[in-house]
């Protein structure tokens, strides 16, 4: 979800610099100890030893997850800035830290590459180490780790695009792979976020020609990290329907690879919408809304009956000064989604204030949490 709300970012500047010693500070010495770190990190994880396993068996560890969004993914400043372009704090592994120790145990990365690559689709080399010691963060910490491509603008499922979108796909994933092939499995690829028509009239439900598209994207995703090194060819890793969507239609549509048992579905499912995130539609929430059990029945159907596990990538409720409703809901909608066996990943994107979408749970400038019954509520349901 993307969220550039001013005064965000204004709060997020002037935490920010109060808090330089925890949360990173931009003089000299700081920047030569990032440097050094991420030289440090390029030579972790280099062989490190696979338990092969099953996507079905790899998701039933995972317990509940977290989205660092609005971060890697944001797509203002130029270079190593653009992290903190959209009015979060450098990404500190004290935040991580304390996402494990609340009870996550899935760390979700959204990253933006197209803004980082050259016309060669080659990724900036400091992009790629900045990138690398973020995931190290969860790896390091026993967490399950999911690294994407998010709010890509060179992609977009069209017939017409598809060979040169998929051209700069696989030149980009290959980067990845290679970067990444010595990881074990705790360190999951989802190849495309979101795929869908952007700024066109049918955005979020697509056509048949752009979901065909995106089964294209997902072909060439595989394909590209079965065919590289490492541990990749047994790594397991995610594809996604049109849009990520939870509409039937479109999760219907998803051909996921044959023959490989280490596929996983990503599906986004804010819900209900009007309560969970359209900012102008109601705070209250009920239980007699049938739309969270009508998402997972059909997850069910689509896919868990036959085999295929399912992630929900990205859910979460807005805030609108409704802490008990949120509340609410979030435990009714774990609790279906552990009845079903799947683990969902709570979208944060460093705002709780103003009029955005404003999903903030981490303080990420002094620690804690904004919504300490929410996270509570989190972990007692999967917990439970």
């Amino acid at each position: 979800m993307k969220i550039k709300k001013l005064l965000a970012a204004v709060l997020s500047l002037a935490m920010g610099v109060s808090m330089m010693t925890a949360c990173g500070s931009s003089d000299s010495s700081s920047k030569a100890e990032n440097d050094s770190s991420a030289t440090e990190n390029t030579q972790k994880h280099t062989n490190d030893p696979m338990t092969v396993t099953t996507a079905k068996d790899l998701v039933a560890q995972m317990k509940v997850g977290w989205n660092l969004g609005n971060t890697m993914d944001a797509t203002g400043g130029s270079g190593l800035g653009a992290e903190t372009s959209w009015g979060n704090v450098e990404t500190t592994k004290l935040m991580i830290d304390q996402v494990k120790d609340a009870g996550f145990n899935v760390f979700r990365l959204p990253v933006s590459w197209g803004t980082h690559m050259d016309e060669n689709y080659t990724v900036d080399e400091a992009w790629m180490d900045r990138v690398q010691e973020i995931v190290d963060y969860g790896i390091d910490n026993g967490m399950f780790v999911i690294l994407n491509t998010h709010h890509e603008e060179w992609y977009m499922p069209k017939k017409d695009r598809a060979d040169k979108d998929i051209e700069q796909l696989k030149a980009l994933w290959k980067q990845i792979c290679d970067r990444f092939q010595g990881y074990d499995e705790h360190l999951i690829f989802e190849g495309v976020n979101e795929p869908r028509l952007r700024g066109e009239g049918n955005e979020w439900i697509g056509d048949a020609e752009s979901r065909e598209v995106v089964n294209q994207y997902a072909k060439a995703f595989v394909e590209t990290v079965r065919a590289s090194g490492g541990n990749n060819p047994n790594r397991c890793i995610m594809v996604t329907p049109y849009a990520a969507s939870s509409t039937k239609q479109n999760m219907e549509a998803l051909e996921v690879p044959q023959g490989d048992d280490k596929i996983i579905v990503s599906i986004h499912a804010y819900l209900p919408y009007s309560f969970a995130l359209d900012t102008a539609g109601t705070d209250q929430y009920t239980s007699i809304d049938s739309s969270i059990t009508t998402l997972f029945t059909d997850i069910n159907e689509v896919f868990l009956s036959k085999g295929i596990p399912v992630i929900i990538g990205e859910f979460g409720s807005v805030n609108k000064a409704n802490t008990e409703a949120r509340v609410q809901c979030v435990k009714d909608y774990l609790s279906t989604a552990k009845q079903y066996g799947v683990p969902c990943c709570w979208w944060d994107n460093g705002t709780r204030i103003g009029n955005g979408e404003n999903f903030g749970l981490l303080n990420r400038s002094e620690g804690g949490w904004y919504f300490p019954e929410i996270v509570d509520a989190i972990m007692e349901t999967v917990n439970s």
